[in-house]
């Protein structure tokens, strides 16, 4: 077999170890390339099953498409510069998504929002990774084939030339997927981490052009790619349009975000929708669902400070699990109604929102004892004290743990009761249809606390639901009825009286349920955001309807 004749005459590829080192980091960049999607992602959509099953699925279609017109490219070119350069334009492109993602993300997002009514977080998430990732990926795609076309000189040795390469690429894809997620990530945050990655690329490039002494592309590769360097750091606000934010970060598990307007401060992991912790600044607790879950202590017999029987120590014994601790605003909660001679035990899987949670906008007391654990190996594993009230408070928009809303979990939630306790289970997604999330979550809590009946609470102003279950099946509605209406008991605490008259039984379906093995959660809950988009984007949907496009930026003028 004839020798490659451009191979032959590179400096640089004739000991072909520099070919394998393109496979190795080509491979590592693909990886990060595929958790970094997730975390631009996520802020937006979630980081739920459904986006992570579109990122891997766009991802692969497009390596798919890289390898076949790689390897027509690879039959057809003899010169190696031209794989350079694509891993050059590829390095470039990666270097601004940083840049253009979220602008991009936020249009697309508000876009489709105005006119698909179905399956949105689909198909915003899909279209999104399309635009942002697909061309990049493809053209990284196309490495592999090359390198195989270059590196090989006859037939006798394809075989061992193609293990190498792709096991130099596979192990380049395992740092990718441990790198990202383990150190860049948590050290210098998403958009850095694509400009790491893309640095490294236009690294392996401009090596070869150099050493070859093909220096007319390389120096306005390099040139973009240390502009967006300065760039990206000082312009790097996922929610751009705001301007109360205070910090935002990011940790193993999450996008962190503190904001405030005039009267609060806000936690979030969610640029969009909603807040997982609040904290007024002049100390009013009348807070959202929070307020909504503080009669869950006096239901379970811990008592109020406000009542005449309340003296220092008295609640001593009581204990309140809360699982999903964010800020620990319920916390302040229940310190302000119920005293702080109540145990308090917060459970948060992210060290990060924790060490926020201590900081000086949240303020969380040190008398709250914290495990950075997961809730339900808090649970399941070497914990054998029993609570006077559990608060599930880790299910964030569409992301709900699976595993913390089976028959199984709630099960395990009721086992760590006292035979008073309470359960207290926070869903911000309220939805209407058959068979929406509500019903699973009710027939599966109905199932696992033996048919003991279940109290809805809406809170008004948001898609909150709470749900109150007693350990031993008490009516929770009549008994908070009869503590509001005993003045030693709840005097002052005004806020009952609004959660008894809120408060309604809930009547299961007998046929929803969530098991360990079976629990297609995110699906479900896609379809209730639909739900909610239509109800809070329905006037607008209605004039792009009646006047059309042109007639909605009138109306919005």
């Amino acid at each position: 077999m004839e020798n490659n004749m451009s191979v032959q005459a590179s400096k640089l590829l004739k000991n072909r170890y520099f070919l394998y080192m393109t496979a190795f980091f080509a491979g590592m960049s693909v990886m990060a390339v595929e958790i970094g999607a997730s975390r631009l992602i996520a802020p937006f959509f979630s980081s739920s099953q459904i986006v992570w099953t579109i990122i891997i699925g766009i991802i692969m279609i497009a390596l798919a498409i890289g390898y076949v017109w790689g390897g027509r490219l690879a039959d057809k070119q003899k010169d190696p510069a031209k794989l350079y350069v694509r891993i050059l334009i590829a390095a470039i492109w990666l270097a601004l998504i940083p840049l253009v993602s979220k602008y991009i993300i936020a249009g697309i997002t508000l876009f489709l929002a105005l006119f698909v009514t179905s399956n949105f977080l689909v198909i915003a998430t899909f279209i999104c990774c399309i635009v942002l990732f697909v061309f990049p990926l493809v053209l990284l795609g196309t490495v592999s084939p090359a390198l195989v076309k270059f590196a090989a000189t006859n037939l006798s040795e394809n075989g061992k030339v193609v293990g190498e390469l792709s096991a130099l690429n596979t192990v380049g894809s395992i740092l990718g997927t441990f790198l990202p997620t383990f150190v860049t990530i948590p050290a210098f945050g998403t958009s850095r981490t694509f400009l790491v990655f893309a640095f490294i690329l236009a690294a392996i490039a401009a090596t070869y052009f150099v050493v070859e002494k093909r220096h007319l592309i390389k120096g306005p590769a390099v040139a973009m790619l240390v502009l967006a360097l300065i760039f990206v750091p000082l312009h790097n606000s996922i929610a751009f349009w705001d301007n109360s934010i205070l910090y935002e970060g990011e940790s193993v598990y999450n996008y962190l975000q503190i904001s405030e307007d005039e009267d609060n401060y806000y936690f979030r992991t969610h640029v969009v929708v909603g807040a997982q912790s609040i904290r007024s600044k002049d100390g009013e607790n009348d807070q959202w669902y929070y307020s909504m879950a503080s009669a869950a202590p006096l239901l379970a017999g811990i008592k109020p400070v406000a009542s005449a029987e309340y003296t220092e120590q008295i609640n001593a014994d009581s204990k309140v699990l809360i699982l999903g601790l964010a800020m620990g605003t319920y916390c302040q909660l229940v310190y302000d109604y119920y005293g702080y001679d109540v145990q308090i035990t917060g459970v948060e899987i992210d060290q990060k929102i924790v060490n926020l949670a201590r900081g000086k906008y949240f303020e969380l007391s040190d008398k709250v004892d914290v495990v950075v654990t997961d809730g339900r190996a808090f649970l399941a594993y070497g914990n054998n004290e029993k609570y006077d009230v559990i608060v599930v408070d880790a299910y964030q928009d569409i992301t709900i743990p699976f595993y913390m809303c089976t028959q199984e979990f709630f099960t395990l939630v009721k086992n760590h009761l006292t035979d008073d306790g309470v359960l207290v289970v926070n869903l911000n997604m309220r939805a209407e249809q058959e068979g929406n999330i509500n019903d699973y979550l009710i027939d599966t809590i109905y199932k696992s606390f033996g048919g003991s009946p279940i109290f809805k609470v809406d809170v008004s102003g948001t898609s909150n639901s709470l749900f109150y279950v007693s350990s031993t099946g008490k009516n929770l509605k009549e008994l908070l009825k009869n503590a509001i209406n005993d003045p030693a008991v709840a005097v002052g605490i005004a806020s009952f009286k609004d959660i008894e008259a809120r408060m309604s039984v809930c009547q299961p379906k007998g046929k929803y349920f969530f098991t360990d093995d079976k629990a297609p959660v995110e699906l479900i809950g896609a379809k209730a955001m639909d739900e909610l988009i239509a109800e809070g984007l329905g006037e607008f949907r209605q004039i792009l309807k009646e006047r059309g496009f042109w007639g909605l930026v009138d109306y919005l003028k």
